[in-house]
């Protein structure tokens, strides 16, 4: 028997949870709402369900919003919250309007219950003529309903929240005129001020760093409470309160350090905080013979599980956003860690928002080819083809709007209110012109709709796209090749192609399989390892970086990447992986950014790349088809003794331990290969098979 849930327009549930997310941003107190258009809820929503019973049967019926039912085209009485359907094929027809949350609804009997099955539409376009009959909806565009967490009938969407715990500071110590307060490591949550008492002011200054948190002029978050004879005042958002005995501040913040300072005879007897975060399951792990390498795994799995909250977030600190490009290596860092599909769907449709496209998602013409590129990753490592199909038609007008902007050659250049990002770079980058980057990432994007095209059965898209793709693919090398430099050259700007060779477009040259294998050998020597092109100093560049060295055979380079970079950031006292890390910087150097003191974010959800890296080509498990129906494991020790681990799967788990005596997989499901050398060997499901080397 299905279990009903809680079902909603699709995307509409996650564009209205968004919007209060990614509006909880500040800057020192100031409200700072996100750069790109806001979309809303469908406030009528209609849901229908076609049923057939043998026998009567009784269904319970709550929605978020005012709602009437109809069964049979007759509108029942009042608000039924049960009725009993007679036997026979009947039409339950439920209209749920809302203003102030998304129009959701639940529908629990022994055979009925809300779930994807159910239709929905925004537009009826039923009407009545003068002689009081009515139309058919024959032209209203149903689609499946959307649905996910929360489940229960307990549990309506609007009610959302991540849970919070209770936590103590490690530390609590005088410091000038206030108190210190040290949580150990990276956190996120409400601070909480017990016992206050006196008239005055509170002030809570945060830090991802103990610099930060002491500079009271520059640090980035702040709190201020005035505290009265009748009751606390938060100067931030004008909320009052007469409870004294325990004060919990009402804008979640990220930091290691509070810094408490207090005027008049305001004062309070101690303080915690209240821990908020989304529940997770380690499903993935990976242990090895590198004491140094095992650090840099715990510390990025907390660092993703720090920003995965109501979405994949970029940073804790300061955007508290979602942005494709963050996102997209967090659904592929999360299929090695939790692999929670719902946080990823419900990312992927926030990111899109609604029609009409009026920019880029986020803005930046590369975020909406991650974000087409997303969907076919999703698809790959979950199976779930009734998410494409969903989805599909929000593809094809983001990709309507994109292939509006191209230029004369079919090349996609930034025009005015687009912003061309690739990377934060530490030399000259022009964003002018057709970008080889941009293209890579565009013909990608166009082989991604091809591929949802004919999964969702539009032939005649499919054709279009193929085509498409084709031209520009086979455009890519004559266009930016450059023979003396063995090389994809930056950019092509009014005809002129640059002397401008940079690691972007050539690594993802050899990770999207654009350059055959002899160019591939080519260009990892006369770019990706040659010392005189600029190197990459951001996490986001690097998760690229070592997946085209990895793709190469090149783990043992990899793992002293890995060592020199994210081992760097841990001998500064990292406890979570920043935004951006140049081992040429020191100090106070390491923490500014944007032209401020404290502006680089300490806790930046690009900063786990080890995650996949040391999944997918250290333990060596892809998914070949899509939901792990046949996978390899082609295990790499990358110069280690040993390395053990596990990586989630839809079947469970596929768990690998290697050295150089042997490998040993176990699986859960689905149809394995061992891949040791020239040898295949079958992974039989829910048996332990051992190799010798």
């Amino acid at each position: 028997m299905s279990t009903a849930k809680w079902i909603w327009y699709p995307g509409d549930y996650e564009i209205w949870l968004g919007n209060k997310m990614n509006n909880h941003r500040t800057e020192r107190g100031a409200f700072f709402p996100p750069f790109w258009k806001a979309d809303s809820h469908y406030v009528m929503v209609e849901f229908s369900k076609r049923v057939s019973l043998d026998r009567a049967e009784e269904v319970v019926i709550m929605a978020e919003g005012t709602w009437n039912a109809k069964l049979d085209g007759r509108l029942l009485f009042g608000r039924p919250y049960r009725l009993t359907i007679p036997a026979g094929e009947h039409t339950l027809c439920i209209k749920v309007h809302n203003q102030q949350s998304p129009p959701a609804l639940y529908v629990e009997g022994e055979t009925i219950v809300t779930d994807d099955t159910w239709r929905v539409t925004f537009e009826d376009k039923e009407w009545i003529d003068e002689s009081g009959k009515a139309s058919d909806t024959s032209a209203t565009n149903y689609v499946s309903a959307g649905h996910g967490s929360p489940t229960g009938l307990s549990s309506p969407p609007s009610r959302y929240k991540l849970p919070v715990t209770k936590q103590e500071a490690i530390e609590a110590s005088p410091c000038e005129k206030g108190l210190f307060y040290d949580f150990g490591r990276e956190t996120f949550g409400f601070i909480e001020l017990h016992g206050i008492k006196g008239e005055g002011h509170i002030y809570i200054y945060y830090g991802e760093s103990e610099d930060e948190a002491l500079d009271t002029e520059h640090c980035e978050t702040l709190d201020c409470i005035d505290v009265q004879l009748t009751g606390i005042l938060d100067a931030v958002t004008q909320d009052y309160t007469e409870q004294f005995d325990r004060y919990t501040l009402t804008n979640s913040k990220a930091f290691r350090y509070v810094y408490v300072l207090c005027d008049g005879t305001a004062n309070y007897a101690y303080l915690t905080m209240a821990r908020e975060e989304r529940p997770e399951e380690y499903r993935g792990s990976f242990r090895c013979s590198d004491d140094e390498l095992n650090k840099i795994w715990d510390v990025s799995a907390y660092t993703l599980h720090l920003t995965t909250r109501e979405f994949f977030i970029d940073g804790i600190k300061r955007d508290r956003w979602t942005w494709s490009g963050d996102a997209i290596q967090s659904y592929l860092m999360n299929y090695y860690l939790f692999f929670d599909n719902d946080c990823v769907k419900r990312t992927i449709w926030l990111l899109r928002g609604k029609d009409p496209v009026t920019s880029h998602i986020n803005t930046i013409m590369d975020y909406t080819f991650y974000w087409f590129i997303s969907i076919s990753d999703y698809y790959l490592y979950s199976g779930d083809i009734d998410f494409v199909k969903q989805i599909y038609p929000r593809m094809k007008s983001m990709m309507d709007y994109v292939l509006g902007r191209v230029n004369d050659e079919g090349m996609a250049e930034g025009l005015p209110g687009d912003w061309v990002f690739v990377d934060w770079a530490d030399f000259p980058m022009s964003k002018k012109g057709a970008l080889a980057f941009e293209q890579l990432l565009f013909c990608k994007s166009l082989e991604v709709m091809a591929e949802c095209a004919q999964l969702t059965g539009n032939n005649e898209d499919e054709r279009q796209y193929t085509q498409l793709s084709d031209s520009l693919r086979t455009k890519l090398m004559p266009t930016f090749w450059d023979e003396e430099r063995r090389a994809l050259v930056h950019n092509i700007e009014n005809g002129v192609k640059s002397n401008d060779v940079n690691k972007f477009p050539n690594m993802f040259g050899i990770i999207l399989n654009y350059f055959d294998d002899e160019t591939k050998k080519t260009v990892m020597q006369s770019v990706m390892l040659n010392k005189d092109i600029p190197p990459t100093t951001t996490p986001y560049m690097r998760f690229y970086e070592l997946d085209a060295l990895c793709s190469m055979g090149m783990q043992e380079t990899v793992t002293q990447e890995i060592k020199d970079y994210w081992g760097g950031m841990l001998r500064e006292g990292a406890t979570t992986f920043w935004e951006k890390y140049n081992p040429e910087e020191n100090g106070k150097q390491h923490l500014s950014m944007y032209g401020r003191p404290y502006g680089k974010s300490l806790c930046h959800a690009w900063g786990a790349s080890p995650l996949y890296i040391l999944g997918k080509y250290y333990l060596g498990v892809q998914p070949t088809k899509p939901g792990y129906e046949e996978y390899i494991v082609k295990p790499c020790l990358g110069g280690l003794q040993w390395i053990e681990g596990t990586v989630p799967t839809p079947y469970g788990s596929v768990y690998v331990k290697a050295d150089d005596k042997g490998i040993t997989v176990k699986s859960d499901g689905g149809k394995g290969i061992l891949i040791i050398g020239d040898r295949w060997i079958d992974i039989p499901a829910s048996e332990t098979i051992t190799v010798e080397m």
